[in-house]
């Protein structure tokens, strides 16, 4: 059975990575666009533990480690906005949220 190698993670990381660029972009609903930058975060994850990995540094496990960190203060902080938001509008839509004023 052969290895996975190193270009195996960074191929995997690259389509992660513009699958999420892609849900970000063409996406209307806010709930998408946060999970689509959750997949952005995880193939840059997975990317900095590849080359950690093939390199043999614990550097890059204490970047993820951070990045993973962030993620999860991105993903409860903009969850929480969207909850109030969807209180006073009843909608996630990004176009109903482009005028911010009441």
């Amino acid at each position: 059975m052969p290895a996975v190698s190193l270009g195996h993670f960074v191929a995997l990381s690259i389509v992660l990575f513009f699958m999420g660029a892609v849900g970000v972009l063409s996406r209307k609903n806010a709930l998408i666009v946060l999970m689509s930058i959750e997949l952005m975060l995880n193939a840059a994850n997975l990317a900095i533990a590849a080359f950690a990995r093939y390199w043999l540094q614990a550097d890059g496990q204490v970047i993820v480690f951070f990045v993973i960190a962030i993620a999860a203060v991105e993903a409860a902080i903009g969850l929480a906005i969207l909850v109030e938001i969807f209180r006073l509008r009843r909608s996630v839509d990004l176009e109903a949220m482009s005028s911010m004023r009441e």
